[in-house]
């Protein structure tokens, strides 16, 4: 049988993270105690905790205690926009969320994956692009190098691979786009 991956391989690509072993540390420890453990209310500190983390954090932006956000330094977030409950934003690789957009509870943003093709199963960090004045309801999943434009919404339970385009209505898994808002 041929060798398919062989994990001994594998090697982070240096700068991979885009901050020091140590720097990621500390924003796992800050995210697990201070961030997570704020009041529902705090979002100003929320913002000043990823603001000071390197993410690009807009005005009014709402991020829940128990949100997830892997590397902050390569987040980025429009004005008025929502994180709610338990979202996951797996930010291996860029992600970005226009203005007045909704991530709902317990959303997952991908932005990491590996090349199963090679050998060494190399991770990659395709970026993840969401639009303004999104809605990506609750329990959506997004899957690495996705763009959701403009509008768009995407419904409950879904499951994204491919772009969605601006104004779409798209449900189900996976998604396909059913009408226009």
């Amino acid at each position: 049988m041929p060798e398919r991956q062989d994990l001994s391989r594998f090697r982070l690509p240096p700068g991979f993270r885009g901050r020091s072993g140590a720097i990621v540390f500390l924003w796992q420890i800050v995210q697990g105690s201070l961030f997570a453990c704020s009041p529902q209310f705090a979002y100003g500190w929320r913002r000043l905790l990823l603001r000071a983390f390197g993410a690009q954090v807009g005005r009014a932006v709402i991020v829940r205690p128990s949100a997830r956000i892997t590397y902050p330094w390569k987040f980025t977030i429009g004005d008025y926009a929502w994180i709610g409950d338990h979202a996951e934003l797996y930010s291996l690789g860029p992600i970005s969320i226009g203005a007045h957009s909704v991530v709902s509870q317990r959303a997952h943003l991908c932005a990491g994956t590996h090349d199963y093709r090679s050998i060494d199963f190399a991770i990659q960090g395709p970026p993840i692009r969401i639009g303004s004045e999104v809605w990506i309801a609750t329990d959506v999943f997004v899957a690495p190098g996705v763009s959701i434009g403009d509008g768009a919404v995407i419904g409950a339970r879904s499951s994204v691979f491919d772009d969605i385009e601006a104004g779409a209505i798209a449900f189900g898994s996976p998604a396909k786009v059913q009408g226009r808002r």
